[in-house]
């Protein structure tokens, strides 16, 4: 027999709802820890007075009863457990572990019995079931009868409302009704707040970010009183899980966290944290509704009678004192710029992120807690809108994912380092051989793994540094469409290409991170855009330019003084006015003149051409410089047909020299 007894998936039940966990038995206490909430239950071995092992509707389950009254159940083990438990309870808590058979005859007719906590529906001596009081939220009496609600939990899938009890008259001592004795003993132990007495201290219009809005802040003894303009809750300390205290980015502002199970309800709305946002500026001389005497014997030098201080710093020492619990601040982390959390979206919500000593937790709409033992693996991923900034995803064992998105990659280093030394499953790593999910069976070998993502990352820091600091997206100016240019779409691929291969969580999932490497290797570096050729053939002008520079002359001869704008509007009427047709022909002819003068060697038109095409363009032409009349011709143009022919250079010989033609209006020639 060992000195510890350890059993895995074992439910408790809360408020009508199942939550498995892990239960240790050992020489000195017993151990129940929730994977839900993290809660901790521990019970002292000299506190234990009785042990009872019974059938139950999850196989077998344990109830122990303490010497204080308090009274837990366990149930998830199987029927071979018995004999291992019992003889480790008989070696280490001198307690006997009795077996003890549930009615099942399904009688409604029975004896009420409340012992501690409990209020058990007994038939023939054996329980039919068992009511924990604390999950009573209402007692109602009537006539030979008693009602009880209960809280009710968004996490069980059915839930039971209320329960009467007939209670038969002449059953209560010295003639007391026996309705009001019953329902006295139910709210003696029920968890039915009642706001009897003063508060032992107020805090006035606090802003609270969760709920929203601006509330006075009532300590009972018991409870937590929230007082607003709209809104009134209630909080029992018991519901209490967890304190935070956690400084805002800024430096002057303070967040305090309270982590509530079960959660506050208004409406359909459920807040699970209630987060208080001070200024550390602000003072406070706090002074407890009670003498001094009292506050030293019931908070046993905790708190005092007469306090100063930061507001936040007397709101949480109030807190402490009262639900006894520990404060949780922010840890070594330190961010790029010197602050202990991370600016960061979350469902699109802007906030902070503060990486814990024992998990993470991210403030405020909507806040998230995330211990690391319930962290399956985390993911460093590419941001979705721009590579200025990535996404930290961490995915729970239960298969829940939450994606923090827009960090600024200088933050990279940190965080890794950080999630590196708390020994959580890095996603992009991929796996060993033999790596399993728990934090402690890590080895130290993935310190020295080489991250591609890393090293990418300091690369281009390096440029940036080089470059005085320069983004080079911000330097790169719109250019125009061009059809006929090359595309960078390809470029532009292989740059996403890397970002993903650096990135992606479903390729680093299923690729180990060596294959990955040496797939970096073989893409092409990444380069600066193509810059264009000077020596490239430029596009053909269209045909409205083509016109528009033979045009041009004789639209500032037409119109003196016009501007430059002016003649673009003109010019763009005429061609509005001038038919289908005309723009062909012209067009035509002005391209061709156009070839002509890119090549002098080239062949002329054919006689076709000009002989039709050539006068048509000259009649129509009427007044445009670039068509000559008919009073003067060229020196280079012959007169006629013969003379052309005259022209031509004839097959095996010299060319012969063009004569010069000149044709006037006179009888002299």
């Amino acid at each position: 027999m060992g000195d510890t007894l350890e059993f895995n998936e074992i439910y408790q039940e809360s408020k009508g709802s199942w939550n498995d966990g892990r239960l240790r038995f050992s020489k000195q206490n017993v151990v129940y820890k929730s994977n839900k909430t993290g809660k901790v239950d521990s019970i002292s071995a000299a506190e234990l007075s009785q042990a009872t092992w019974r059938r139950v509707c999850l196989g077998h389950g344990i109830k122990l009863a303490t010497s204080a009254g308090h009274v837990y159940k366990y149930d998830g083990f199987r029927d071979t457990d018995y004999e291992k438990i019992s003889e480790f309870f008989k070696a280490n808590y001198k307690v006997e572990l009795a077996e003890k058979d549930m009615c099942v005859k399904g009688w409604n007719w029975g004896t009420a019995k409340f012992s501690g906590p409990l209020l058990s529906f007994d038939v023939n001596d054996s329980s039919v079931f068992e009511i924990p009081l604390a999950s009573v939220s209402q007692c109602a009496t009537g006539k030979n009868e008693v009602t009880l609600e209960f809280h009710q939990n968004d996490d069980a899938e059915v839930s039971l409302m209320e329960v009467r009890f007939y209670v038969p008259p002449g059953t209560a001592d010295e003639g007391a009704d026996p309705v009001e004795a019953f329902a006295q003993n139910v709210l003696s132990k029920a968890d039915v707040i009642q706001a009897t007495g003063d508060a032992v201290c107020v805090f006035k219009e606090l802003q609270c970010l969760t709920p929203r809005g601006r509330y006075d802040i009532l300590i009972y003894p018991a409870f937590l009183h929230l007082h607003g303009k709209t809104f009134d809750y209630k909080i029992p300390y018991t519901t209490v899980l967890r304190l935070f205290l956690l400084p805002h980015k800024d430096q002057r502002q303070m967040f305090f966290v309270i982590s509530l199970d079960p959660p506050i309800k208004q409406g359909q709305t459920r807040y699970h944290f209630l987060i208080l946002l001070f200024s550390k500026e602000e003072e406070l001389r706090l002074t407890l509704n009670m003498n001094e005497e009292e506050v030293e014997k019931r908070y046993e030098g905790k708190l005092s009678k007469n306090m100063s201080g930061s507001l936040y710093e007397m709101v949480s020492r109030v807190m402490k004192a009262l639900v006894n619990r520990k404060i949780t601040v922010p840890g070594n982390f330190q961010g790029h710029s010197g602050a202990q959390c991370i600016t960061c979206s979350y469902k699109a919500q802007s906030g902070l992120l503060y990486p814990l000593e024992r998990g993470f937790i991210y403030v405020h709409k909507p806040p998230v807690h995330l211990r690391f033992e319930e962290i399956s693996c985390v993911n460093f991923a590419r941001g979705t809108t721009t590579t200025r900034s990535f996404d930290f995803e961490i995915e729970t064992k239960q298969g829940n994912q939450f994606t923090f998105s827009s960090i600024e990659r200088e933050e990279y280093g940190k965080l890794f380092d950080f999630v590196n030394a708390k020994k959580l499953n890095i996603k992009n790593r991929g796996f060993k051989e033999g790596m399993k999910g728990k934090n402690n069976e890590y080895s130290d070998s993935d310190d020295d793994q080489h991250d591609a993502y890393l090293e990418r990352m300091k690369a281009e820091g390096k440029i940036r540094e080089e470059g005085d600091g320069s983004d080079d997206s911000e330097g790169e100016t719109d250019e125009s469409f061009n059809p006929g240019e090359e595309s960078d779409v390809a470029e532009e691929y292989v740059r996403a290409l890397h970002l993903s291969l650096s990135f992606s969580s479903f390729i680093s999932t299923h690729f180990p991170a060596s294959l990955l490497v040496g797939w970096l290797s073989y893409l092409p570096p990444l380069s600066q855009k193509k810059q264009k050729d000077a020596n490239a053939p430029k596009r053909p002008m269209s045909a409205y330019m083509l016109w528009l520079n033979s045009s041009r002359e004789r639209i500032k001869a037409e119109n003196p003084g016009i501007s430059i704008t002016e003649i673009s509007k003109k010019a763009g009427e005429m061609w509005k006015q001038i038919g289908k047709e005309d723009k062909e022909v012209r067009v035509s002819s002005l391209q061709g003149r156009a070839d002509n003068k890119k090549k002098p060697g080239g062949k002329k038109e054919d006689k076709k051409r000009k002989s039709s095409g050539g006068e048509k363009e000259k009649e129509r032409g009427g007044g445009n410089d670039s068509f000559k009349s008919r009073e003067f011709i060229s020196s280079e143009e012959s007169s006629s047909d013969g003379e052309r022919k005259k022209a031509k250079k004839p097959k095996g010989g010299k060319p012969k020299p063009k004569s010069k033609v000149w044709r006037c209006h006179s009888d002299n020639q």
